[in-house]
């Protein structure tokens, strides 16, 4: 009777195991890709120049395109914002667009974003 239970636990056992190691990680979200970091060095007042942050930031746009990933909300407007800020307009609105097209419940803080933009002469 001992014998059977101690199989019995030890193929329980076996089989936990087995599972736990089929058990894979979430996968997250959305691609960050460095995306706290820029957007916490522009806020300091002593953040790397807006061209050094848009060539990490593209990196991130390439790097989540060619995994099939999601940016995250606010990727796309903070690179418009860097790409305005480089005199770069056509392409701010390009990545606006997208930030709109991809989470419409910015369409609010985008729209504003333009309107700033034109009434500024931009």
């Amino acid at each position: 009777m001992k014998t059977f239970s101690a199989i019995r636990a030890g193929s329980a056992l076996a089989l936990t195991a087995l599972l736990m190691g089929c058990v894979t990680a979430p996968q997250p979200l959305y691609s960050w890709n460095g995306y706290q970091t820029q957007v916490y060095s522009y806020l300091k007042s002593a953040a790397p120049a807006a061209e050094e942050q848009i060539l990490v930031l593209e990196k991130g746009v390439q790097q989540a395109a060619s995994k099939g990933a999601q940016l995250p909300p606010g990727y796309q407007a903070h690179l418009g914002l860097l790409y305005l800020n480089a005199g770069r307009t056509d392409q701010a609105l390009a990545a606006w667009a997208q930030e709109k097209k991809q989470f419409p419940e910015s369409a609010q803080y985008i729209d504003y974003l333009v309107g700033n933009m034109k009434k500024n002469g931009v």
